[in-house]
C-alpha cells in the first residue's frame, strides 16, 4: 500500500501539470478561434475593398479624390470642393455585406470644416449599418437607407454628445416604442474632435443594436426598419417601408469637415448567431479584451 500511495504523490504533479497545459492550450485555441473572426475592412494600404458613392456623380467615381489613403489613414478630403461642398454628401461602402458584428472605428477630424458645410456637420462623420448596396443608389441620392451611429467631435463652443443614432430611410424600436424621429442622442460626453476617438457599434441582425464609447454603451435600439424620409432622390422600388432590416453594407461617410481613420475592423458575429450559449461566449470574449486606446 505505501508502495501505491507512493506512486500516486509521485504521479500526482504529473497529472497536475497536464491538466493546467490543456487549460491552458484550450485557452489559446480559443483564443485563435476567436481571432480568425476578426476583419479588417481598413487594410492601411488602399481601398480596393471599398466603393465610392458620391451625391451627383455615378458609383465609382471619386470626385476631388474625397477618400484616400494617405501615411497608412484612410482621409476624408476636400480641397478639390473649392470651400463649396454644394451637396455632394458622400459615402465609402466596404464591399461586404454584414449581418451580426461588432465594428470598431478609430477617428478624429483635422483642417477645417468647408465653408459651406451645415453646422450640423462640424465635426460630424458616421458608420452607416445595415445600409443599401451603393449600387442601389441613385445619383443624386444623399443619404443611403441605413442607420447611423454618429461619429461626433467637440471644440470650443460646439460640445455634442458623441454616439448619437440618425435615421435616413429608416426607423427603429426603444424600450418598445417605435422612434420616428430622425435623430436621438446618446447617453455621452463630448469627445475632443481633434484626438483620436473609438466608438464601437454592436449590431445583432434586426435585434439589438448599442453604440458603445470606450467600453461604455451609450444607446441601445433594436428591429431597424425601413421607413419615414431624411433621404433623398432614392429609388422607390428600393424602399420597401415595413421590411425589417437584418443585414446590409457598411458605409463611412463625407459630409463637409475632414476626417481620419486608422482603424476599422469588425468582429463577425454571425457563425454564432444560432447557438445562444457560443454567442454568449463570443460577446463576453469581446466585452473582456484589452486592446482599447
Amino acid at each position: 500500500m505505501f508502495v501505491v500511495f507512493k506512486t500516486y504523490f509521485m504521479l500526482k504533479p504529473r497529472i497536475l501539470l497536464v491538466v493546467i497545459l490543456s487549460l491552458l492550450l484550450g485557452s489559446c485555441s480559443s483564443q485563435t478561434n476567436y481571432d480568425k473572426h476578426w476583419v479588417d475592412l481598413f487594410n492601411g494600404k488602399d481601398l480596393d475593398d471599398w466603393k465610392i458613392k458620391i451625391a451627383g456623380y455615378p458609383l465609382g467615381e471619386n470626385f476631388g479624390n474625397t477618400f484616400r489613403v494617405e501615411d497608412n489613414l484612410l482621409k476624408v478630403s476636400y480641397e478639390a470642393y473649392e470651400d463649396s461642398l454644394k451637396g455632394r454628401y458622400g459615402h465609402i461602402f466596404h464591399k461586404d455585406k454584414f449581418s451580426a458584428y461588432l465594428l470598431v472605428a478609430e477617428y478624429r477630424f483635422y483642417d477645417e470644416q468647408t465653408a459651406d458645410g451645415a453646422g450640423w456637420a462640424f465635426m460630424n462623420n458616421g458608420l452607416m449599418l445595415h445600409s443599401q448596396s451603393p449600387e442601389s443608389m441613385g445619383i443624386d441620392q444623399d443619404y443611403p437607407i441605413s442607420i447611423e451611429c454618429q461619429l461626433l467631435g467637440s471644440e470650443g463652443d460646439i460640445q455634442q454628445p458623441n454616439g448619437n443614432m440618425c435615421s435616413p430611410g429608416t426607423h427603429v424600436e426603444m424600450d418598445g416604442e417605435l422612434i420616428t424621429q430622425h435623430c436621438v442622442n446618446a447617453d455621452s460626453k463630448p469627445t475632443d474632435g481633434r484626438k483620436w476617438t473609438r466608438v464601437e457599434a454592436l449590431v445583432l441582425g434586426d435585434s439589438i443594436i448599442k453604440h458603445i464609447i470606450d467600453k461604455d454603451t451609450v444607446l441601445t435600439y433594436e428591429k431597424p426598419v425601413i421607413g419615414g424620409g431624411n433621404v433623398a432622390n432614392f429609388d422607390p422600388e428600393v424602399k420597401e417601408d415595413g421590411m425589417l432590416l437584418k443585414e446590409g453594407y457598411i458605409a463611412l461617410q463625407s459630409e463637409s469637415h475632414p476626417t481620419a481613420f486608422r482603424k476599422v475592423k469588425l468582429f463577425n458575429l454571425e457563425p454564432y448567431m444560432d447557438n445562444p450559449e457560443e454567442l454568449k461566449k463570443a460577446l463576453d470574449y469581446l466585452r473582456n479584451r484589452e486592446d482599447q486606446l
